[in-house]
């Protein structure tokens, strides 16, 4: 396992205060704020150790309400909304200086068998032939750019597997990426765990696709200023956040000073395992 990793799965083993009440803690962003796949992965873990081990997260719903101050401890308060025969809801609130900064309502469900059908997985290069992010990084971005971006994302190895946005600055493309994405190291059997690191992980590059559609670079070089407003993700069938992923992400739309991207996670063996819509707000700095 990676240093990083490691460092990662500290920041996600939240101490706890009281018997729904949990602080965690943070770590320097690419931005002088609190990551915000880091802080819906805290709030996930917060909910998921409310709930019993037989109940796996299937979906969550979150808001991004203010800026996390990655200089003070964030407190997550668990609502124990229901308990049910099938399902358990729990509502979290991420509170910082005495106001929510995120909020995020969580649904755990029993297994049970069902119908079954899912999309075709997208032809997609295998990562194995794709270059690395340290690799990949410094032919596009200036080199303190470069490096803050690499040592940002250091716990996860996260491949392009065309240009990224910061590579065709004023060439608008169509609004499509994709991203092959796995931890940097090996992982405990929890699927509470990989459910965790895979949210943490969505929020990295999802509205990368808006900014294709109109040749901008992206908050890595300034031309757009923007943060996450609201998450949503469906957790469809088991997974390892340890094997590679096909993060296929799309953006619809675009409007407002907002950008809607939505995307879909599978398996390297073409499992549908995860649904993910993100609206971003996305603004031209004056």
């Amino acid at each position: 396992m990676s240093s990083a990793l490691d460092a990662l799965l500290d920041l996600l083993d939240l101490e706890r205060i009281e018997q729904d009440i949990f602080r965690g803690r943070s770590r320097s962003a690419l931005v002088p704020r609190v990551f915000g796949g880091q802080v819906a992965a805290q709030a996930l873990v917060a909910a998921g150790r409310t709930v019993p081990e037989d109940r796996t997260a299937h979906s969550l719903h979150a808001y991004f309400l203010r800026m996390g101050d990655p200089g003070a401890p964030i407190v997550y308060t668990v609502d124990r909304i229901r308990d049910g025969r099938s399902f358990t809801t729990r509502r979290v609130v991420a509170v910082q200086h005495g106001q929510p900064i995120f909020h995020l309502s969580a649904s755990f469900q029993t297994y049970e068998e069902g119908l079954e059908h899912q999309t075709a997985m997208p032809s997609a290069p295998a990562p194995e032939t794709l270059p690395t992010a340290a690799e990949m990084l410094p032919r596009h971005l200036p080199p303190d750019v470069a490096k803050r971006l690499v040592e940002a994302r250091a716990a996860v190895d996260l491949r392009y597997a065309d240009v990224p946005p910061w590579g065709s600055v004023g060439q608008p493309r169509e609004p499509r990426s994709q991203v092959w994405f796995r931890t940097n190291g090996k992982l405990a059997d929890d699927p509470l765990l990989h459910v965790c690191l895979a949210t943490y992980v969505s929020d990295m590059t999802l509205l990368d696709s808006v900014l294709l559609a109109h040749g901008r670079g992206g908050w890595a070089l300034g031309d757009v200023v923007g943060a996450s407003l609201d998450h949503a993700m469906w957790f469809h069938r088991p997974f390892r956040a340890d094997e590679w992923l096909l993060y296929d992400q799309e953006s619809p739309s675009t409007s407002g000073g907002r950008g809607l991207g939505q995307a879909r996670i599978y398996t390297q063996d073409g499992r549908l395992a995860i649904t993910v819509i993100q609206e971003g707000l996305v603004r031209v700095p004056r």
